[in-house]
């Protein structure tokens, strides 16, 4: 089990930092916050954006399940159970991974969840969650965009493998086509960014997440954003609905 830091060990910088975040998110309203989108939405970039301003914390449940294994939590125990027999993750030990998520300090204010609920079963269950503690999920953010637009987005992208240099062919080219600036070296493109694999993730995506959509638009909550605009117009218009 996780030990709280000894205070007087933690530098006054971060101390101080801490403290002044605290102080100037204390003011803001409690936001629970579901994000939807693609793969090659922006909600990467949105994220942060949206984390920084609210005082939330960004929950990807993929990354908390790894937490909560090395961490050995009783529900981290049950989940590489589960994981070591090659079983898929139960909704309620995921949900219930949210919840112990939920009573950490930089959750106060509320969260961003990511990548969760991907089925109506488990919006049904993140919900029952959320009522015994007496709050509701307040708005999803639909990254909304056509397929295309992501094509061109996703397909476009190259690197260089040894520093991690990115390009595209359209909105950032290198210099030669298909060669590092700095060392001229040859780019690769990612397994994942072929029109075949987002094809079907794509997809998959769509089968999986519409379901959801319409089971939270059901409930008033869905705001549909124009996601294939440039990023600062997407977070104006996620800070009018989320106002």
């Amino acid at each position: 089990m996780a030990t709280s830091p000894n205070l007087e060990d933690v530098p006054s910088v971060d101390l101080m930092t801490e403290l002044l975040r605290r102080m100037k998110c204390q003011p803001k309203p409690d936001k629970r916050l579901i994000l939807v989108g693609p793969p090659g939405c922006g909600k990467g970039t949105q994220s942060p954006i949206i984390k920084d301003e609210y005082c939330l914390c960004h929950l990807a449940t993929g990354d908390m399940l790894r937490a909560a294994v090395a961490a050995k939590t009783p529900l981290g125990v049950k989940a590489k159970e589960a994981m070591d027999k090659g079983q898929l993750v139960s909704d309620d030990l995921v949900v219930g991974i949210i919840d112990d998520a939920m009573n950490k300090p930089s959750c106060e204010k509320g969260f961003i969840l990511d990548g969760f609920p991907r089925t109506v079963a488990q919006a049904q269950k993140l919900d029952e969650m959320l009522e015994k503690r007496g709050v509701k999920v307040d708005k999803v953010l639909n990254f909304a965009i056509d397929d295309a637009i992501l094509e061109e987005r996703i397909t476009g992208r190259w690197m260089h493998p040894a520093s991690g240099r990115s390009y595209h062919t359209k909105f950032a080219p290198p210099k030669v086509p298909g060669v590092d600036d700095v060392t001229g070296e040859p780019l690769i493109q990612r397994k994942d960014d072929t029109a075949a694999v987002l094809k079907s993730r794509l997809e998959a995506f769509h089968k999986q997440t519409e379901p959801v959509i319409d089971y939270y638009k059901n409930k008033g909550l869905v705001a549909n954003l124009a996601a294939e605009k440039q990023p600062k117009e997407v977070t104006e218009e996620i800070k009018k609905v989320i106002s």
